[in-house]
Order: structure tokens, then C-alpha cells, then sequence
């Protein structure tokens, strides 16, 4: 008998450069360590997301994954564009900021909306990573303690 595959949780942000690549990772290191079946991906709402970013994850992502013991992958992938498919094979889609990114999946993914759980969690230019990052450490933990439960 096979091994059933991770269930998937999928989070979003605007550039898939920042927010959601730290969610990512830390999701995935906190959901390995409690031998939990679900993994992480991260994909941007914005079209062509790559593009607006200065290269492949935050210097701010970098250094809070590192603050917290979780390992990064030996190469990092460029920001990537979220696809329908991608929330529609998840069993969690999570966006990180809600008065930002609602307006997004309702003109890109209307019929998808109903699948996707708004955060209200401020980009860089709205708050600082000293407030931004621990609270979207708060909240992983928070959805981890929550899929736990729901899997015991």
C-alpha cells in the first residue's frame, strides 16, 4: 500500500516575493516537524510577477527563515504566477491580504473565490517586516494547530 500524497495548501501574495514565499517555507519546516501531510507552495497574483521583483525571495524572507531555523532550498526559484489549477488542486488556498488581493481573484479567478481564505497581512510598504512577518508566523502556526486537529 502506497502512501497518500500531502494535501496541498497554496499562499498567495502580489509578487510571490515576500509574504507568501515565507509562509511557504515556514509552513512547510513547522508541518514536517509535527508529521503533518501537507505541504506548502507559493505562487503571485500579479501577472508576470517575476518582473517586479529585484530577484528570486526577499533579503527580509531570507533573514526571518533564518532567524527561525528553517533551512531554504539550495536554489531559490524565481517568483511564479498562480494558475486556476493551482487553487483548484489545493486543498487550502490562503491570501495573504485581503483588502489587497480579493479584488485580484475576483477579476482573475472569480468562479475560484469561494476557495480562497483571506490573511490581513500589509506588504512591505505598509508595515515593516518587524510587524508583517511574525504576524504571518502567528497565523502559519495558527493554520498548522488548525490542520492537525482537523486531521487527528
Amino acid at each position: 500500500m502506497t502512501e497518500a500524497a500531502p494535501r496541498r495548501v497554496l499562499f498567495l501574495c502580489s509578487g510571490n516575493y515576500y509574504r507568501s514565499r515565507f509562509a511557504e517555507l515556514l509552513f512547510n519546516h513547522l508541518a514536517e516537524a509535527e508529521g503533518l501531510s501537507y505541504r506548502a507552495d507559493s505562487a503571485g497574483l500579479w501577472p508576470e510577477c517575476h518582473t517586479h521583483n529585484p530577484g528570486p525571495m526577499s533579503p527580509y524572507t531570507i533573514a526571518a527563515l533564518g532567524e527561525r531555523g528553517v533551512a531554504l532550498p539550495s536554489v531559490l526559484r524565481s517568483p511564479r504566477d498562480v494558475h486556476p489549477s493551482d487553487i483548484e488542486h489545493s486543498t487550502l488556498t490562503v491570501a495573504l491580504k485581503e483588502a489587497e488581493h480579493r479584488p485580484i481573484v475576483v477579476s482573475r479567478f472569480p468562479a475560484l473565490l469561494d476557495r480562497v481564505e483571506f490573511w490581513h497581512v500589509d506588504d512591505v510598504g505598509d508595515a515593516p517586516p518587524s510587524v508583517a512577518l511574525p504576524m504571518i508566523d502567528r497565523l502559519v502556526r495558527e493554520l498548522v494547530r488548525r490542520l492537525r486537529v482537523a486531521s487527528a
